[in-house]
């Protein structure tokens, strides 16, 4: 049951792409550990398992519009936020996003359009997002985007799902980027590879429910609160390399 402290002394996080799968089982753990929750979703004519999770959450969970690929719903959102916040900062902006194509095609042969919209909603949207929201976030905050461990350069010797590697990859570099930008500050960064679960994404042949891995990427997450700088870490919190 949600816990019922007042506003001011519940964290806040926003997540990223929450709609369903894997991001709307992290809204309901973070509510379940006494979070309040803002989540975004792409279609506001859908109802989704994260509208749900609003109407059980005494307020605690709050729906908003956002299609990451679409950069003009950034600054309405922004605006909607720090009204929401009423000066609070968010303790966690953490972006969940990923699509795929056909992981066997080779990249010669990806058609460009299958590639742009693999590397804008894998690498450049999240970072958009991140930029244009950053500045909600505690100085001692923690900032996050959904990685994998097939973005790890080091790792890659099977191949295969060309174009989401790169993107994860990119998302990787552009994050090092971002981070270096933040090293003045205390925020905790970071880049988490979850692991083969059972999504849409990930398919029915995935070792991981998503029921057993929300708990274990939320304190993965969390163990970013306090530590400064960037780290690319898989569901137990190991690093992976770059």
């Amino acid at each position: 049951m949600p816990s019922t402290d007042t506003p001011q002394d519940r964290p806040t996080a926003l997540l990223v792409g929450a709609s369903r799968g894997l991001g709307h089982a992290l809204a309901a753990e973070f509510l379940d550990r006494g979070w309040d929750v803002v989540g975004t979703v792409r279609d506001t004519a859908a109802r989704t398992p994260l509208h749900d999770l609003a109407d059980r959450s005494g307020g605690h969970v709050t729906v908003e519009h956002l299609d990451i690929n679409e950069p003009g719903h950034l600054p309405p959102l922004r605006e909607r936020l720090a009204g929401r916040l009423g000066g609070r900062p968010l303790d966690l902006l953490f972006v969940n996003a990923g699509v795929t194509n056909n992981e066997r095609t080779p990249i010669g042969a990806v058609p460009v359009a299958d590639f742009v919209d693999v590397m804008v909603t894998n690498a450049l949207s999240p970072m958009r997002v991140i930029e244009a929201l950053e500045d909600l976030v505690a100085p001692a905050g923690v900032i996050g985007a959904m990685s994998s461990g097939q973005g790890s350069v080091a790792n890659n010797t099977a191949g295969g799902r060309e174009v989401y590697r790169g993107s994860k990859a990119a998302l990787n570099t552009f994050m090092r980027s971002f981070a270096a930008r933040q090293s003045h500050t205390a925020r905790g960064l970071l880049l988490l590879a979850p692991g083969w679960i059972r999504t849409d994404l990930g398919g029915s042949d995935a070792p991981y429910t998503i029921e057993e891995s929300a708990p274990l990427l939320a304190d993965v997450i969390l163990s970013r609160r306090g530590a400064a700088g960037l780290a690319y870490l898989d569901r137990w919190g190991k690093t992976v390399p770059w």
